[in-house]
């Protein structure tokens, strides 16, 4: 007897009812079979990178220079009141050019012999005191007149004279330097990837590199006896101090 369709359908569907009926009392026995998928990751990986650099220029607002005093003499302790004498006197001179105590400080302060070996022995020959006071101004303009009260008033040592800008004011130049490089850089990534025949899509980075300005230094000649040479009135020039920011933008291409 020949089997109809329907005797021949009957086998197929019998097989997958069975299964169905096996693989839901596995669940109901034992959970849901887990299932894992691994990640895809479809995002490009090509980037596209550009430098700018940006400017800003401001005058130096806050000075700052070392003085101080150094004497020689034959007994230590006459030595030293003489040259904390002179080490009063100049700071009096300082604080009536303005200068508060918290502005004025020292920074070193030395007694050393003086040793003689002309005579094929060592011998110590008198002593040389040194002082040295760290003076801060706040304004500038009147770095000049305090380095001459200083000096007119005993100070025979002058160092490291140097200009800076106050914090708050950095930060602004800095603001607009790094605007500036950033507007550098995307001019520049336009017109390369253009030449290129690059498509770029959205910034994804971006590296910053300010650059602090360092102080503007100067220095006043000594003169052979360890005088400050005198002349005219001193005249410090701050000039501008100069912030530079780069900066490096990473673009995704399309």
């Amino acid at each position: 007897m020949v089997p109809t369709l329907l005797d021949r359908l009957k086998i197929p569907v019998l097989t997958v009812f069975i299964s169905l009926l096996l693989f839901f009392v596995f669940v109901k026995l034992f959970g849901p079979i887990p299932f894992t998928v691994n990640s895809i990751n479809t995002e490009k990986s090509d980037m596209f990178t550009v430098d700018g650099t940006g400017e800003a220029t401001g005058k130096p607002d806050t000075a700052q220079f070392t003085v101080g005093v150094t004497k020689t003499g034959p007994a230590v302790e006459d030595t030293q009141s003489q040259t904390n004498a002179a080490v009063n006197k100049v700071i009096s001179a300082l604080k009536a050019q303005g200068i508060e105590d918290k502005d004025i400080k020292t920074d070193d302060y030395s007694v050393n012999p003086n040793l003689d070996f002309s005579t094929g022995s060592q011998r110590t020959n008198g002593y040389t005191v040194s002082t040295n006071i760290t003076v801060k101004i706040k304004d500038s303009d009147k770095a000049s007149a305090a380095l001459d009260a200083a000096t007119k008033n005993g100070a025979n040592i002058v160092n490291g004279v140097s200009f800076t800008i106050n914090d708050d004011e950095r930060e602004k130049l800095e603001d607009q330097a790094r605007a500036d490089a950033i507007k550098e850089a995307k001019e520049q990534a336009t017109k390369i990837s253009k030449q290129a025949g690059i498509r770029l899509g959205r910034v994804t980075n971006i590296v910053v590199n300010p650059t602090t300005p360092g102080p503007i230094m100067y220095d006043k000649a000594m003169n052979a006896g360890g005088e400050v040479a005198r002349s005219d009135a001193t005249q410090l020039q701050p000039g501008e101090n100069k912030v530079t920011v780069s900066v490096t933008l990473f673009y995704e291409t399309l």
